[in-house]
């Protein structure tokens, strides 16, 4: 009896309410091929939990789903009055521990014992999420930027000179000042460095010279993960606070460096330097603990895929221009891509390269320039820890100038090839990251594509060639204990996102951003969305959680978790995931009759 208190909701119970539960619970023993519940038939009068054994439910003589030791049944009659649904038939020798229903009433008015039964599966999980509690000894990133404001604001006239504001600073012990003028500037210890110093300039020079207008804020109550990002995106190094239009202080990147050894910001301030061989080696590492910090920290992965996707973008800038000034200056405007993951910022720790290179004239000195290019750029990638891609989408390979990529893109799109579609989806989920050569044809043909419902039928066909690892009656399958999180159910969630925005014509490129925007034009339920973005949050989560778990063992971060390693109510979450995600594909296919398509 003991081992139900193990299975989730059971641990919710408290000590009276585990007691009345050993009290009144009856354990029923039933012979293969029992039907416990019959469909129409009475309603269920009990909650069941199997003890031993299996049953199966049976739908108009077709089995739909294979519950097993710790799974129950028997609540959604049990709640509403009415018939059961389905034949819950024993599908082998099978003993059930039966809970009356007086007692699963009295059981329900336990909040989180209750959620079990009367939530769906997204706010289930959303639940889980939300009750992660923030490890505050690294730092707790969701906590306003306010909190680390150490005094009030100081300002100089409008009509300093650079040497007041140089006194001025320094009598405070402060790296930066503002400045009265309307709007409101800024001048900072680099200003002086680089604007003053270096371009030789007094100091009776006024302020308003070389001071930065108007200034780039953030209110006071964003959170300082927020902050963070935005002073990554923005590359500056300190940050004014508002409340209600009025600067409140100044925070530094100085300032969240002493919040946290481990912030972004101090690999930030490295990567703006050449990459060395020793930066470009440790490089992995530094995003490791990087992430580990600020999922600790409480932030959530689709902020940490931001951070992720704004250091590796400065690490690509950065070696991208170390290239120009060894190889001259490029031949011809270009552009460096990445997709895939890296396209829609939601690559956690390093993965394969996703990367390509688009440029304008086709010139053989362009060709040679750019391949050369690529080699080194990539070669550093590979240095730095992101493996090669094992399908060769790599700017290696994939270097055109842009009237060839414009060809490629419309042919996928007009003359689609399941078999090519399967491989190059994810080229429509390509972002720019450096240069300056305008991709905007490539952006218009995907903006269209929509609108050629024989694309997106060969789209969603794609979508449903990986599937959720589930068996017959919906049980778990996995090799050797093990699960692919990526394949079985993080790939399949992306490319239902990818059809269903791209046929509502979203541009976005983020997976959550394409199913909130999809289910705003109409093209997915609202319900639809939101379970399938809690089940994508979900798997990030639980394949980060063993991705952490495997650097800190020294080992390659994988796709896979252990089913062993991972507790009662994770492993019947992801077995509820795996589900909602076949039965997502299997209405896209239905929506788009892939069944003809061969």
């Amino acid at each position: 009896m003991d081992i139900v208190r193990t299975y989730p909701p059971f641990t919710y119970l408290n000590d009276e309410e585990w007691t009345r539960l050993q009290q009144s619970i009856i354990l029923q023993r039933v012979p293969a091929g029992t039907v416990i519940l019959q469909q129409e038939g009475p309603p269920s009068q009990y909650l069941y939990v199997i003890r031993q054994g299996a049953v199966r439910f049976v739908r108009q003589n077709q089995p739909v789903l294979l519950l097993e030791e710790g799974d129950f049944f028997g609540y959604p009659s049990l709640l509403s009055g009415k018939s059961p649904t389905v034949n819950v038939i024993a599908d082998e020798v099978t003993e059930l521990y039966c809970i009356p229903k007086p007692v699963f009433f009295d059981l329900v008015q336990n909040s989180r014992f209750a959620e079990f039964f009367l939530k769906g599966l997204s706010e289930r999980l959303r639940h889980q999420a939300d009750s992660r509690t923030p490890a505050y000894l690294v730092g707790d990133m969701t906590a306003a930027v306010e909190t680390l404001v150490t005094r009030p604001p100081l300002f100089v006239g409008v009509n300093a000179t650079v040497g007041q504001a140089a006194q001025v600073m320094r009598s405070a012990w402060v790296s930066s000042v503002l400045v009265q003028s309307d709007p409101p500037g800024i001048l900072t210890d680099r200003d002086l460095r680089n604007r003053v110093l270096a371009e030789q300039l007094g100091p009776n020079t006024p302020v308003t010279q070389v001071m930065s207008c108007p200034l780039k804020s953030v209110p006071a109550d964003t959170p300082i993960s927020g902050a963070l990002l935005f002073m990554l995106e923005e590359n500056i190094h300190h940050l004014p606070l508002t409340r209600q239009g009025e600067i409140i202080g100044v925070v530094t990147d100085t300032d969240l460096l002493r919040h946290q050894a481990r912030t972004p910001l101090y690999l930030f301030k490295h990567l703006q330097q050449a990459p060395t061989p020793e930066i470009l080696t440790r490089y992995a590492l530094d995003i490791a603990g990087t992430v580990e910090m600020l999922y600790q920290g409480g932030l959530s992965l689709d902020k940490i895929g931001q951070v992720v996707a704004s250091l590796n973008d400065t690490l690509l800038r950065r070696l991208l221009k170390q290239a120009e000034e060894a190889l001259g200056p490029p031949p011809t405007p270009y552009a460096w891509l990445v997709f895939g993951s890296e396209g829609r910022m939601e690559q956690l720790l390093l993965t394969d390269q996703d990367n390509a290179l688009v440029y304008q004239d086709d010139t053989p000195e362009a060709k040679q320039y750019f391949t050369t290019l690529a080699g080194q750029v990539v070669d550093q990638l590979l240095q730095a820890g992101f493996p090669p891609c094992p399908g060769g989408y790599m700017a290696t390979n994939w270097c055109k100038p842009l009237p060839e990529w414009v060809d490629l893109f419309q042919r996928w799109v007009n003359t689609p090839n399941p078999d090519a579609l399967l491989q190059t989806a994810i080229f429509f989920d390509f972002r720019p990251v450096f240069g300056a050569l305008s991709v905007q044809p490539l952006e218009n043909i995907i903006a269209s594509s929509g609108r050629q419902r024989i694309f997106l039928a060969h789209l969603a066909q794609a979508a449903v060639k990986f599937r959720p690892p589930l068996g017959f009656f919906r049980r778990i399958r996995d090799e050797e204990g093990r699960v692919d999180l990526k394949m079985g159910g993080i790939a399949p969630v992306v490319s239902l996102a990818r059809v269903y925005a791209l046929e509502a014509g979203v541009t976005s490129r983020a997976t959550l951003t394409r199913l909130d925007e999809a289910a705003q034009a109409g093209t997915l339920s609202r319900e639809g969305a939101e379970t399938l973005a809690e089940t994508f949050r979900f798997l990030l989560r639980l394949r980060l959680q063993a991705q952490l778990q495997q650097v800190q063992a020294g080992q390659q971060p994988t796709n896979q978790v252990h089913l062993d390693s991972i507790s009662p109510l994770e492993r019947r979450h992801l077995k509820d995931s795996f589900s909602a995600i076949r039965e997502m594909q299997e209405a896209v296919a239905h929506r788009f009759n892939t069944t003809m398509l061969g």
